[in-house]
């Protein structure tokens, strides 16, 4: 499972692109699926959680086709990976 963070121009746009070209591009280096939220705080932060794994991601960041989607997606910037610092019961 992997935690990751991005800015956008546009919710409805990056939703739009990020079901459809972000989707393939995703499974093709190995996601399993992905669930997203809105911040609270910031209205143009998204919060995903990927069923995927650290290598696949790497493979997905590094992919030259990658940064044209999300230009298309209207990413201020690069998604960024949250570091997991624990795993706890209840």
């Amino acid at each position: 499972m992997l935690l990751a963070t991005t800015r956008v121009e546009d919710v409805d746009r990056f939703i739009e692109v990020f079901s459809t070209k972000g989707a393939e591009k995703r499974k093709l280096h190995g996601s399993k699926g992905s669930t997203v939220f809105r911040d609270p705080s910031e209205d143009d932060r998204l919060w995903a959680i990927f069923d995927w794994d650290a290598e696949g991601w790497k493979r997905f960041v590094s992919d030259p086709e990658v940064p044209p989607i999300l230009q298309a997606a209207g990413h201020k910037g690069k998604p960024q990976a949250a570091m997991l610092i624990g795993e706890f019961e209840a």
